[in-house]
């Protein structure tokens, strides 16, 4: 019995180590090394190994030993040649998964980056642009300061927090409240204890100081230049805020009654008050030179063409506020509505009394979950959301979690099949869908399903919500010879329009639907792409003095999260679900930034790793 007992504590330690490696894992930072990297993971093989059998142990340390050779520089190009066979022989002759896996690895390490093993053979050294950044700054699509701006935060200084964030962000109100904070996977405080709340140290910024009451930086002289710009949605809007600091004139064509785009007609009141995204139009619109034109669509009100002729720039940020209907019989009934429209009619102030109906959604991204918990408020009967995978339901976990806490039923391994409607009257009366089993995973490790052999089966429902994507309005500019293809508007990364002069466009019109963060970084951008265009190489001062970095004595203190509302009051109303951090909170989250910028790999960037 103590030799069990023994036994059994053995494991629960090792259970902990296990546990602090994941974490380790999860920090790797971006830019580094994919052969190191690569290499890492082939020793964590190598360690798994029992010893049994020959291709395992042996064989993996000699692919180590290859690695180890090409990164020192001793290596030919023969070797990779020879580590390729090495491990084709394991990945088919190793007893177990962990020779089969460890050498499958490498092997997609010499597909995937052929460019790396050269420049480390050749050149010794690696590829040009790698090197160890700031993971949040990295990470940030628009790479906003996130240590200098919660270094702010802890110094109280508010006002400061959001002139660092709008160095590069104007919207820093709205992603304070709706952005899916890709800066924090990759947090190295993980190594410690959870990523920074960097969105909820925002959210505390922007309570404390509404956007529209910290003034803007002083804009550049007047250039005498002018840039139009189609669309007010937050690529646009950036667009605007950015050139006209540099000192050109900014003219906004927005087909909407308001400016915000699907910041605005897109994301519910709930989620993102339109009175706190006001805030952070009003900053932009104070900014500088800009003018807008309200109720104008270009290619009805004004014409593509005219803009070009007049404008010594043109900026094409149209967003993707069209939702995406299926190709089946009776798409078109009574009842069905794709989720975007869905959610522009309520935003717009024409919200259907859905007392006593059914609802089924179709989806699971995040605009479907927007759409599942707006019918929750407008008090539904029931609302069921359908998946044909579990890798459908891209919408942020805590999103998920929300819905399910306000009555949402969820049911996955569900195709959709086809739609019954009414012969009469056309209205939908249910759905037809298919139970699906799991199969493999494809080759971007997505899982795959093929049918059951269970029957199909009806589900009744009044109102059908199609989550499955939105589209650009981009008929208009085709016509008028702006490249398009699968209704995206053609464009390099510099935002420039293919074979079109002076012509830029950015976010969901030419990446298809993606996240509002994405778009201000098209924004950004097309702003400074376009100065370099027209002749200049302005630049924007913040006029901010980051904090000093003091050292972080590493104690392990758990995550701040962001308090909501309780379920059964917030899904009576729209009001805001979320709460702001108390000033403790704030304090002590702020607190734990590494300071990455200064300490470790931000040193390697000139202390401001960017």
């Amino acid at each position: 019995m103590k030799k069990l007992a023994k036994k059994g504590n053995m494991n629960e330690r090792i259970d902990v180590v296990l546990r602090k490696f994941r974490s380790r894992m999860t920090s790797y930072p971006p830019g580094m090394c994919p052969l190191a990297l690569y290499r890492s993971l082939l020793q964590i093989s190598m360690n798994q190994s029992c010893g049994k059998c020959v291709p395992c142990r042996d064989g993996l340390a000699e692919v180590d030993y290859y690695l180890k050779s090409i990164l020192n520089g001793d290596a030919t190009m023969e070797i990779l040649d020879e580590m390729e066979k090495k491990c084709r022989m394991i990945a088919s002759t190793a007893d177990c998964a962990v020779g089969t896996v460890g050498a499958n690895l490498i092997l997609d390490s010499l597909t995937e980056f052929a460019d790396e093993y050269e420049s480390h053979i050749k050149l010794r050294r690696c590829a040009e642009n790698v090197s160890q950044t700031v993971p949040c700054i990295t990470l940030c699509p628009a790479h906003v300061d996130v240590p200098g701006y919660i270094a702010m935060i802890k110094e109280g200084d508010y006002a400061g927090a959001v002139k660092v964030i709008r160095n590069k962000n104007p919207f820093p109100t709205a992603c304070a409240m709706v952005c899916e904070h890709p800066c924090e996977r990759k947090c190295r405080r993980a190594l410690v204890d959870a990523p920074i709340n960097i969105r909820g140290l925002k959210k505390y910024a922007v309570d404390q100081a509404a956007a529209d009451t910290v003034d803007t930086p002083v804009a550049n002289v007047k250039t005498g230049k002018k840039i139009a710009i189609v669309g007010g949605g937050p690529s646009g809007m950036t667009a605007a805020y950015f050139l006209t600091l540099m000192g050109h004139e900014a003219v906004i064509y927005e087909e909407h009654e308001k400016l915000g785009g699907m910041l605005r007609y897109g994301i519910p009141e709930y989620r993102l008050p339109k009175v706190r995204l006001d805030e952070d139009i009003n900053a932009v619109l104070k900014s500088g030179d800009i003018k807008v034109h309200l109720n104008t669509k270009v290619g009805r009100d004004v014409s593509f063409s005219e803009l070009k002729e007049k404008y010594d720039a043109v900026y094409l940020g149209i967003g993707a506020q069209i939702g995406n209907r299926m190709p089946i019989e009776n798409a078109d009934a009574k009842n069905v509505i794709p989720a975007a429209d869905f959610l522009q009619a309520v935003a717009d102030g024409n919200a259907p009394d859905l007392k006593g109906k059914k609802v089924v959604l179709i989806g699971g991204g995040n605009v479907a979950m927007d759409a599942a918990r707006t019918a929750v408020r407008l008090n539904a009967e029931s609302i069921h959301v359908f998946t044909r995978k579990r890798d459908d339901y891209t919408a942020l976990e805590s999103e998920i979690e929300a819905a399910m806490q306000e009555g949402i039923r969820f049911r996955t391994l569900l195709s959709f099949l086809n739609i019954e409607a009414d012969k009469e009257t056309n209205e939908v009366k249910a759905v037809w869908l298919q139970p699906e089993i799991i199969a493999e995973y494809d080759q971007y490790g997505m899982m795959t399903t093929e049918h059951s052999s269970n029957y199909p089966y009806r589900f009744k429902c009044d109102i059908l919500i199609l989550g499955v994507g939105q589209r650009s309005d981009v008929s208009d500019f085709e016509r008028e010879g702006v490249p398009v293809e699968r209704g995206r508007v053609l464009a390099d990364e510099t935002t420039m329009v293919k074979d079109m002069e002076g012509v830029f466009s950015g976010g969901d019109c030419v990446t298809g639907p993606s996240t509002a963060i994405n778009a201000i970084a098209a924004g950004q951008v097309a702003a400074y792409n376009i100065d370099e265009y027209l002749g200049y190489h302005h630049k924007v001062d913040y006029d901010v003095s980051i904090p000093p970095a003091y050292p972080n004595l590493c104690v392990p203190t758990g995550r701040a999260e962001i308090e909501e509302r309780d379920p059964f009051d917030r899904k009576d109303d729209f009001e805001h679900v979320e709460l702001s951090m108390t000033f403790e909170e704030a304090m002590r989250e702020s607190g734990r930034c590494l300071r990455c910028d200064h300490y470790g790999c931000g040193v390697m960037e000139g202390g401001r790793g960017e």
